[in-house]
């Protein structure tokens, strides 16, 4: 009997953890199912790009997945009982929109649960009515719906001095100049950078026009304006959300052993430490980084976790020895528009230091880290042959890695780890 695998989500962990499996095992021993709601992948790090309206390459999943032998469901997950080991879904439509049948229940031998993390409103009034998110394609898309309708003149507010913030915020101003644009950040302008880094970010944010409200806490939303802790009210005619995300709520609900905001608490293979046949990745697990500090929810985090779980799920397969690689980060990559951009360089547990590049050619640099990341989607083992090898139904057990309690710290150096979302 084939051993079924089975990856919810189709992101850049879920789908490059598909994939590099697949690459890994025998297509006669294992059958692998990838469960999308949406038939394309979606290059997250570039909603901030279609939200201020440029036009995206499209990547139907089927063809990045094309002589893998991975079937893709389209289905919304419902629910995972992880005690029975079977998947609720709600199949999708072929545009990933309505449901296009029945529910259904999938049995699985192995879970590697990448679901990701969602917008949250974090309970601000107001915020879940009348801001909007980029998370996900469905609510970039409304924003640049709403961007072609505003006049010139007309104020939008983007909440968040993150990363994902600053390219929202820039990404705007460049692509609107005739918007009143501002940014509201609840510390100061890009405080975790370097000094040089800071100082180039606040040059491109000048030169845009952007207006920025630092230390400033939004506390409530309405449909045509903002409030702040000090009761400072800011017209806002759009309001994009770009801070409080939150893990997809299906694992809190199961038998899995989660943290507290909901993340699967894992080892350092990226196997749950209370059920062993499942496996988190990416947003969705609680991965301990150097230092003992939990990962970010990025790509640059993502990517490794996946491949770090793909290559356990085959080891443990086929009798071979478990990958004991650990995750750090080196960089933090962010666009200022299509034009500017800012690496800062940071330590293993992605606190700055003093090196950065800025300007044009870091912009290239932040494109080709974004092409990169797809392409490693569709390229898992990035392009490297591998032999597929045969599950052994009484395989020997796999040599375990030193360290139980969750990913470790040092020395991961691949291109896909240096993509920060």
């Amino acid at each position: 009997m084939q051993h079924r695998i089975i990856v919810l989500g189709a992101g850049y962990t879920g789908a490059s953890a598909a994939g590099r499996l697949a690459r890994r095992l025998r297509r006669e021993d294992v059958t692998i199912t990838l469960v999308n709601a949406e038939p394309d992948f979606v290059e997250r790090v570039r909603n901030h790009e279609l939200a201020a309206g440029r036009q995206l390459r499209h990547r139907p999943l089927a063809g990045m997945l094309a002589g893998t032998g991975v079937e893709l469901r389209l289905a919304r997950v419902t629910g995972v009982d992880a005690d029975r080991r079977t998947v609720a879904l709600r199949d999708t439509d072929a545009n990933g929109g309505g449901d296009a049948g029945g529910d259904a229940e999938l049995e699985y031998d192995t879970l590697v649960y990448a679901l990701g993390s969602r917008w949250h409103d974090q309970g601000v009034p107001g915020a879940a009515e009348h801001a909007h998110e980029i998370g996900g394609r469905p609510g970039a898309l409304r924003v640049r719906e709403r961007l072609a309708r505003l006049e010139a003149g007309r104020p939008v507010v983007v909440v968040g001095g993150g990363l994902t913030g600053l390219e929202a915020a820039t990404e705007i101003a460049e692509a609107r100049p005739d918007l009143d644009v501002a940014l509201a950040a609840r510390g100061g302008l890009g405080d975790w950078l370097s000094p040089k880094a800071r100082r180039h970010l606040r040059k491109v944010v000048d030169g845009l026009g952007l207006t920025v409200h630092e230390h400033t806490d939004v506390t409530a939303v309405a449909a045509d304006r903002i409030t702040t802790a000090d009761g400072t009210s800011l017209p806002s005619a759009l309001t994009v959300w770009t801070t409080g995300f939150a893990v997809h709520p299906i694992a809190r609900a199961t038998a899995l052993e989660t943290t507290g905001p909901g993340q699967i608490v894992v080892d350092a293979t990226m196997r749950s430490v209370s059920h062993p046949e499942v496996y988190a990745i990416g947003d969705a697990a609680m991965v301990t980084g150097p230092g003992d500090k939990p990962l970010r929810m990025s790509c640059a985090s993502g990517v490794p976790t996946a491949w770090q779980a793909a290559d356990a799920i085959a080891a443990r397969l086929t009798g071979g020895k478990l990958p004991n690689v650990p995750i750090r980060y080196f960089n933090q990559c962010v666009s200022l528009g299509r034009k500017e951009g800012l690496i800062q360089y940071v330590t293993a547990d992605d606190r700055a230091v003093d090196t950065a590049l800025t300007g044009r050619l870091a912009a290239l640099y932040k494109e080709v880290v974004c092409k990169g990341a797809a392409w490693g989607v569709a390229h898992p083992t990035l392009g490297i042959p591998t032999r597929r090898r045969a599950v052994r139904t009484s395989a020997p057990a796999a040599a375990e890695a030193p360290e139980a309690g969750g990913a470790s710290a040092a020395g991961r150096k691949d291109p896909a780890a240096e993509a920060a979302a």
